[in-house]
C-alpha cells in the first residue's frame, strides 16, 4: 500500500511539475509576444514621419510595361495604369537602415512598410527594421533579387502576424470583400530608383515549396510555363493576362504554423524612373 501511495504521489507531483512548466512556457511566450509587438509599434510609429506621396507619374519618366496587344476599354490594365504612383523619400530611411531597398503598399490590407534586403533570407526573419532581435522580423526582399533592375520574379517575404502587422493582414486577399473590389488588385512599390505599379493575377495557399520562389529560368518558354502555372493556381479568377514578357512580384507569408503558405502574384504594368535628388 505504501508503495502504491508513493507511486501515486510521484505521479501527482510529476503532473503538477509538467503543468507548471507548461504554464511558465506559455507566460514566457506571451511576454515575448507582447514585447515584440510593443517594439514593432514604436518602430512603425517612428516610420510614420517618412515623406510618402501618392501622385500621378511624370509622363516623360514613365513607361507602361507589356500592355495588351489591343487597347480594349474593358481591359482593367488601362484603368490601373492611370492610378497614382507611390513615391517615398528614402533619404532618412537609408540613414536609419542601409538595407532599405523599397517601400510596399498593398491596397485593402495594413501592408505599408519599408522593405529591406540583406545577403540571406534568414536575418530579417528575427530582426526588426532597427536591427534589434525580434520574432516579428520585418518585410524583406529575397537576397537573390535586384530591386533596381527587376528580374523575372521579385519576391518579398513577411511573417503572418496574428496582430496583422508585417504580412499578417495579407490574409485579407482571400476574403470576398478584398477580391471583389478591383481597387485592391494593385500593389504599389517605390524604390530609390523607380516607382512601380503591379497588377494582381493570382492568390492562393500552398504547402511550402521552392517552385513559386524561383528567380532564374533557362529560357523564355520555361518562364512562360512558370507564370501560366501561377495563374492556374489562383483561387480567384483575375482579368489580368500574363505571359513570358511580364515581370512578376511575389508576396509570400505563412498561412499557419504547419507549413502552409499564402501567396500573391502580380505583374509589373507601370514604371516611373525617379528623378535624382
Amino acid at each position: 500500500m505504501k508503495k502504491k501511495r508513493r507511486l501515486r504521489k510521484w505521479v501527482y507531483n510529476a503532473i503538477i511539475l509538467i503543468f507548471l512548466l507548461i504554464l511558465i512556457a506559455v507566460i514566457v511566450v506571451i511576454l515575448r509576444w507582447n514585447r515584440d509587438n510593443q517594439e514593432i509599434a514604436k518602430i512603425t510609429d517612428h516610420l510614420s514621419d517618412t515623406p510618402i506621396e501618392e501622385k500621378p507619374a511624370i509622363e516623360e519618366n514613365t513607361v507602361v510595361v507589356n500592355p495588351p496587344e489591343e487597347e480594349e476599354e474593358a481591359n482593367d490594365y488601362w484603368d490601373y495604369i492611370k492610378m497614382d504612383m507611390l513615391s517615398v523619400d528614402f533619404k532618412d530611411l537609408l540613414e536609419k537602415n542601409k538595407d532599405t531597398v523599397g517601400w510596399i503598399k498593398v491596397n485593402g490590407t495594413n501592408i505599408n512598410y519599408p522593405v529591406v534586403q540583406t545577403t540571406d533570407n534568414k536575418y530579417y526573419l528575427k530582426h526588426s527594421y532597427e536591427g534589434t532581435f525580434n520574432y516579428a522580423g520585418w518585410i524583406f526582399a529575397d537576397y537573390r533579387n535586384d530591386l533596381e533592375n527587376f528580374g523575372y520574379n521579385t519576391i518579398i517575404y513577411g511573417h503572418g502576424r496574428l496582430d496583422t502587422t508585417m504580412f499578417g493582414s495579407l490574409k485579407n486577399i482571400l476574403e470576398s470583400d478584398w477580391y471583389n473590389n478591383k481597387e485592391n488588385h494593385i500593389v504599389k512599390l517605390s524604390t530609390p530608383t523607380h516607382n512601380t505599379l503591379w497588377q494582381v493575377f493570382s492568390i492562393y495557399t500552398i504547402e511550402a515549396e521552392s517552385y513559386y520562389i524561383q528567380t532564374e529560368f533557362a529560357n523564355e518558354q520555361e518562364f512562360a510555363d512558370f507564370v501560366a502555372t501561377l495563374k492556374e493556381r489562383s483561387q480567384v479568377t483575375f482579368a489580368a493576362d500574363v505571359n513570358r514578357k511580364d515581370k512578376i512580384l511575389t508576396l509570400s507569408t505563412c498561412k499557419n504554423d504547419y507549413g502552409l503558405r499564402l501567396v500573391l502574384h502580380a505583374k509589373l504594368i507601370k514604371q516611373e524612373m525617379r528623378e535624382a535628388s
